[in-house]
């Protein structure tokens, strides 16, 4: 099957303004597809540039320059050179992103958190909260919690809260930093049955994953990042 996503001599430098406007290059002639119904993995040391793709994938950081071609609409939208507003309208639709922390509205129950992205796309509130609920019951979070606002929550309670967020819609991409972090190895394996039904369903993943178990499980193909990595000699 054809690419949902291309990514093709895509760049990222940091330029440090506290430190006279030094460029620090991180990422360099980056180059990957992926591929309906697969999970590949970015692989790489810290500090390799994992999270910053990511970031790039999902438009929180603009790219120096090459491009991200992706399947949207029927289309084929550069992400590099999209504007704004067709950047919200490719989250809401064709990309999801599970970030390792969870960063919400304060007050808000976490079945509303976990519900809300289907509200967005038209859903029933009713059928919204039962999809959520299931989801939240799946990952073992207590019931008794589901009424509250997250921010007292253990990091595990958080993150599985995060997890049910972003795998509750169907968005053909899903981007993936580090879900399973801060979770306990009953609920490892809960995602890691989660991320293989997404690629039953044709979903097309990409994530980081440091637990080494985890990744070879859900792993079609790891990407060496630091095959990216720039000249910094040279920079």
């Amino acid at each position: 099957m054809s690419p949902v996503l291309v990514v093709s001599r895509l760049a990222k430098t940091f330029t440090m303004h506290l430190r006279g406007g030094i460029e620090l290059p991180v990422i360099a002639n980056a180059a990957f597809a992926l591929h309906p119904g697969t999970c590949a993995v970015l692989g790489g040391p810290s500090g390799a540039g994992k999270s910053s793709i990511l970031k790039m994938l999902y438009g929180n950081y603009a790219a120096n320059s090459g491009r991200i071609l992706i399947r949207h609409r029927g289309d084929e939208i550069d992400l590099v050179s999209a504007d704004p507003r067709t950047i919200l309208d490719l989250r809401r639709e064709t990309i999801g992103y599970v970030s390792q922390f969870l960063r919400v509205v304060p007050r808000v129950s976490a079945l509303d958190i976990v519900a809300e992205p289907l509200v967005e796309r038209g859903t029933d509130r009713q059928e919204a909260a039962r999809r959520a609920g299931e989801l939240l019951a799946r990952l073992n979070l207590p019931e008794r919690l589901w009424s509250l606002p997250p921010a007292t929550f253990s990091g595990g309670e958080q993150q599985r809260v995060n997890i049910a967020r972003g795998f509750i819609t169907d968005h053909p991409i899903l981007l993936l930093d580090e879900p399973t972090a801060s979770l306990d190895a009953v609920n490892r394996a809960v995602v890691v049955d989660m991320i293989a039904e997404k690629k039953r369903t044709g979903a097309a993943l990409l994530g980081i994953f440091h637990d080494t178990d985890v990744r070879n499980a859900v792993a079609d193909v790891v990407i060496d990042v630091t095959g990216f990595a720039p000249d910094r000699k040279a920079a």
